[in-house]
């Protein structure tokens, strides 16, 4: 038998509105989808021509633990 434990997930998101809503919605989520949301970070991203900044995105992780590896 295998069981799913934890999972972490990386996606780029456009807005800090929609990191917001992101980060909600994993929280909102986590009991219908059975998983615990354990952690969350998100950093800014910036690609950089010739000093100047051509394109920005939010990097957002989410840590999602389904499982403990000793159930109770």
């Amino acid at each position: 038998m295998k069981a799913l434990l934890s999972n972490t997930e990386v996606y780029r998101i456009d807005s800090e509105e929609e990191v917001k809503e992101a980060i909600e919605e994993a929280k909102i989520n986590a009991n219908a989808e059975g998983y615990i949301l354990k952690g969350y970070s998100t950093k800014i991203k910036e690609k950089k021509s010739k000093g100047e900044v051509i394109d920005a995105g939010y990097e957002v992780t989410l840590k999602k633990e389904y499982n403990t590896f000793w159930e109770a």
